[in-house]
């Protein structure tokens, strides 16, 4: 029996509130060192015990999904998380803060590579990455637009009322989809067939070539667009154009637009391209779309390449995600997590290496340097073998 497919516009918002999270934090650390009274400087564990707990946690979190359901632990994971948020308004000084926010980050990360499972347990392969990319809008759009809005919000009212709004919106999904799956479900026992955590299904998965070319295609991925392009974009229109955090976010706006697009079209793409094709096109409108974007003239140009940067990236990253889902069915929720891993590496050493790059020479070279290791990985993924 497949799962029900009316729980996707929830697992999407629920999406978007963990990948928030990833980016609450942009746009507040000069407020958190201020009300803590340290240097900007001293806030970084506050982001790097959310961002490593992110990534860790998911090694345990995805065979758990395999054994007590993908859902109901992404439910309770966003719930934790929602939690966590609401305690971190809590926080006196700069160490409870680090606890708090590492302890959010390792639920956090359940939230994302869960959903994307159970959508490879509910849709058959052929209309998998049209439904991944309905999902994954959520996350994108919160990478986008969470850390303008984040500012928005604290420069009226405090960073502690950032984490408060999405504490709110992670508890009441969090809710929304208890109640969908009712108590039983939530308070059962194991459902999968596995026994223990499962850990020897990533070896599994890490031995076949197929399996390797596919975590590297995730962690260049995540260095590229995920630690370089996408965090820098906002940032670039207001440093650059001078437009307000609000404008910058509905300038990327667009991105969401472009993503729209693509789930409609997404059938008639996959049938007449292929899956090399959508890898080949899609990395190839990116890269065109970047370089545009690193020469623009004034902020209408950034806007109008959001909208193709947007459907591109769904062409490009949906099949690697599919192919994800695909990797090891019978254990599906540990290969989404072990691709998940990966991107996240991928993302943590981009944002470090393309960090430098912005200090060294500007968004424009940002924008550049991303556009060309997108456009190598996509002829790479495309000429490897499908599946």
């Amino acid at each position: 029996m497949r799962p029900d497919l009316a729980l996707l516009p929830l697992l999407a918002a629920a999406g978007f509130a963990a990948g928030g999270g990833m980016r609450l934090m942009d746009p507040l650390l000069p407020l958190l060192a201020a009300d803590f009274g340290v240097v900007v400087a001293a806030v970084a564990p506050v982001v790097a015990g959310f961002m490593l707990a992110y990534g860790a946690g998911q090694l345990v979190t995805g065979p758990l999904g395999d054994r007590f359901g993908k859902v109901r632990v992404a439910t309770w994971a966003l719930l934790l998380y929602g939690l966590g948020l609401a305690a971190s308004t809590l926080a006196w000084d700069l160490a409870s803060m680090t606890v708090l926010r590492t302890a959010t980050g390792l639920v956090a990360g359940a939230v994302i590579p869960l959903a994307i499972a159970w959508v490879g347990d509910a849709v058959p392969y052929e209309d998998r990455q049209a439904t991944i990319g309905r999902f994954l809008t959520g996350m994108v759009m919160a990478q986008l637009l969470v850390g303008p809005l984040s500012g928005v919000v604290a420069q009226f009212f405090g960073w502690r009322a950032s984490f408060l709004v999405l504490a709110v919106l992670a508890l009441v999904v969090g809710g929304l989809l208890a109640r969908r799956l009712g108590a039983a479900t939530m308070l059962g026992g194991a459902v999968g067939q596995a026994r223990g955590f499962g850990f020897a299904q990533y070896l599994r998965l890490l031995r076949a070539p197929a399996g390797r070319r596919l975590m590297a295609a995730a962690a260049i991925d995540g260095a590229a667009l995920f630690g370089g392009a996408f965090p820098f974009t906002g940032a670039y229109l207001i440093e650059r154009f001078g437009l307000s955090p609000a404008e910058a976010g509905l300038v990327v706006g667009g991105f969401g637009l472009g993503a729209s697009i693509y789930t409609r079209a997404a059938k008639r793409l996959i049938a007449r391209l292929g899956e090399q094709g959508m890898v080949a096109v899609g990395a190839a409108a990116i890269a065109a779309s970047l370089a545009g974007m690193a020469v623009a003239p004034g902020w209408w140009v950034v806007a109008v390449l959001q909208v193709p940067m947007g459907m591109a990236f769904y062409m490009f990253h949906g099949v690697l995600q599919a192919r994800a889902t695909e990797a090891l069915p019978e254990a599906r929720a540990t290969a989404v997590s072990a691709f998940a891993m990966a991107l996240f590496l991928g993302q943590s050493l981009g944002a470090l290496a393309f960090g430098a790059v912005l200090h060294a020479a500007g968004y424009g070279a940002v924008f550049a340097g991303a556009a060309v290791v997108v456009a190598g990985l996509g002829a790479w993924v495309a000429m490897a073998p499908a599946r």
